[in-house]
């Protein structure tokens, strides 16, 4: 069984059928038990990171959430989901996140601009192209030049670059995909990401870490 981690902010049921069709056995739970026993654990988010922080530590997951990774079975997160296992975010001021790695969650052009940022809107809202700078279990199969849909004004800078194994360019290359361990995430929406999603959610449901 995957749980899906219901804390109030996701867009659950598109994650849910998504990994049904990717060959998994998705429930959504807000139930700590539930994850506990659960064989692959999925943390959704969409929205402000502060906001989903605030949910999660008020719903009671947030242990959960962090047992389920140490434990050692295989981990997703999706969008704010991948943002909340870093340090901080710079969303609305400085708030802390899970801390699971090293990096702060910050906003597009906020620091680093250039000549063609100026021309880019933001949030970046879109397909977009994904590049690999190394192998990985998560994008096993996934040509580089595949595209997949984001939306987000923010994303993650790991403290350690090996981290990444996917990465993307608006205007910055930024890292939109990280795996190490047991532990996976994706700034981009999979579940909305055509066969190239269903690709990458089916690598996650077959993973044996």
């Amino acid at each position: 069984m995957i749980a899906i981690v219901d804390y109030g902010m996701a867009n659950l049921r598109s994650v849910e059928k998504a990994l049904l069709k990717a060959g998994g056995d998705p429930l959504v739970t807000s139930d700590p038990d539930t994850i506990a026993k659960a064989e692959r654990v999925v943390l959704p988010g969409v929205g402000a990171f502060c906001a989903a922080m605030t949910n999660l530590n008020a719903s009671g997951l947030r242990d959960a959430v962090l047992s389920s990774m140490k434990s050692g079975k295989p981990f997703l997160g999706i969008c704010v989901g991948m943002q909340m296992l870093f340090e901080s975010s710079s969303e609305m001021g400085v708030s802390a996140g899970l801390s699971t790695f090293g990096g702060r969650v910050v906003k597009f052009f906020e620091e680093r601009s250039n000549s063609r940022t100026s021309e880019l809107k933001v949030p970046h809202i879109g397909w977009n192209r994904l590049d690999f700078p190394r192998e990985s279990v998560l994008m096993n199969g996934v040509e580089p030049g595949s595209r997949v849909y984001f939306v987000h004004s923010f994303y993650p800078e790991p403290v350690e670059s090996s981290l990444a194994c996917a990465t993307s360019e608006y205007g910055i290359d930024f890292c939109c995909a990280i795996e190490r361990d047991n532990i996976a995430a994706t700034q981009f929406h999979p579940e909305k990401s055509g066969a190239v999603g269903q690709t990458i959610l089916r690598n996650f449901v077959q993973w044996r870490p």
